[in-house]
């Protein structure tokens, strides 16, 4: 019989959050879930009651979350599997977009999450158990031209992801980075922010991608729930992976930039081993 076990997953309104909430409550799991609004809150908890518990909390307001994840864990049980799944996504070429628009994805996708990190650290390090999961993306690998800032964040999330595993091994506590390719979710469409328009010179990049987003929203290849079993064997496998990629439209792309990666790297190999002392 599988031991049940608590998670805390960041934003569970809606998206992939929803389902890997949904899909551990449905396996008998006990889930708290960050939310944004009473609202929220409600709908969440008449999921499972006395198992499913909502927490009001911005990933954002990294002061509030020490003390919030702290209270979760003293009403609820230590926590066994953090999810950090809150983010969004940034469209829009680089030369188009703020700094603010920076900033902004940063604080969600990337300070949000590694402040979540070390709100459930401390107590895993003392049981010396623990799982880890911050969802990233095929585009913390991979890259795609409009989506910079994006990429940029999940790149970030991705290296920290792996680094901090190697840190706390040795403590039995697993990180593992969890990339999704395009799933049946609001990230192409409510959820995304999207930077106007201002630069004719981006016209031949950016009017394609938009149209094809835009016509892609909904009907995604990836199916949540099935992320969501994905998700629950995940956390029961005596060694998880420092990264899963979920969906073949993620491995298809990883794959041809590995391949291409090498090809690189070899025409390119003469003048990278030039600078050592002879």
């Amino acid at each position: 019989m599988t031991k049940v076990k608590t998670f805390l997953i960041t934003g569970v309104s809606s998206g992939l959050g929803q389902a890997f909430a949904e899909g551990a409550l449905e396996a008998g799991h006990n889930v708290i879930g960050t939310v944004r609004n009473d609202e929220a809150a409600s709908a969440f908890t008449g999921l499972a009651q006395g198992r499913a518990h909502a927490v009001l909390l911005d990933v954002t307001n990294f002061d509030a979350i020490p003390e919030g994840v702290a209270k979760s864990a003293r009403e609820v049980g230590p926590i066994d599997v953090l999810v950090n799944n809150a983010g969004y996504g940034h469209e829009g070429v680089l030369e188009e977009s703020s700094l603010e628009d920076l900033q902004r994805q940063f604080d969600v996708n990337v300070f949000g999450a590694v402040a979540m990190m070390k709100a459930v650290l401390p107590e895993m390090r003392v049981r010396r158990t623990g799982h880890i999961i911050n969802v990233t993306s095929m585009a913390g690998f991979i890259t795609m031209p409009g989506i910079t800032y994006y990429c940029g964040s999940k790149f970030a999330l991705e290296g920290i992801s792996e680094a901090l595993g190697k840190e706390v091994k040795h403590l039995g506590i697993r990180v593992t980075a969890l990339a999704p390719g395009q799933f049946r979710t609001d990230w192409a469409g409510r959820s995304m922010v999207r930077a106007s328009r201002k630069l004719a010179e981006y016209d031949a990049v950016m009017d394609p991608i938009r149209a094809v987003r835009r016509a892609k929203s909904g009907n995604q290849p990836g199916d949540p729930a099935r992320a969501a079993q994905a998700l629950l064997k995940l956390v029961e496998a005596e060694n998880p992976p420092a990264r899963l990629y979920l969906g073949g439209d993620a491995l298809k792309l990883v794959e041809e930039k590995i391949e291409a990666m090498k090809v690189e790297i070899a025409a390119w190999e003469s003048l990278s081993r030039s600078t050592s002392f002879d």
